[in-house]
């Protein structure tokens, strides 16, 4: 793999990851790629779960937490646990952001910033690819 490209924690080849996530998956989770905004699985999903690393399954996000921000990617205040992620400086683009990613598989996810709402503050801007979405059981 070059260096753009990440090495997953768990015990995955190159080639394994490829069986496993979708060729876009691949690219947001692997290469540290983007998704359009508004044409993504999860950016107006209202129902109530939770989301889960498409590579770990551990899970990332709450429905509780999730709020439309309008950017066109789904958004939350917060991680369901703080040590499931980790955050990395990130001054690509020209930019100071700071990147997403899931501990377990060390997988890309999306960007955090300071302008979400109460009571954190936070927005967690994350890539529908690097999710999928448990529903709750009723």
């Amino acid at each position: 793999m070059s260096d753009k490209k990440l090495k997953c924690g768990l015990p995955q080849d190159e080639a394994e990851l490829r069986k496993l996530l979708t060729p876009e998956q691949y690219r947001i989770m692997v290469e540290n790629g983007t998704e359009a905004p508004f044409r993504n699985a999860y950016w107006d999903n209202h129902e109530e779960g939770i989301y889960v690393d498409a590579i770990s399954g551990v899970p990332l996000f709450s429905s509780e937490d999730k709020f439309d921000s309008r950017s066109g990617w789904p958004s939350f205040t917060r991680p369901i646990d703080s040590a499931a992620i980790v955050e990395i400086e990130d001054l690509s683009h020209g930019m100071m952001r700071v990147e997403v990613r899931a501990k377990g598989s060390n997988s890309h996810l999306g960007h955090v910033f300071d302008d979400g709402p109460a009571p954190t503050g936070l927005r967690y801007c994350i890539n529908s690819a690097s999710l999928k979405f448990i529903p709750k059981k009723t």
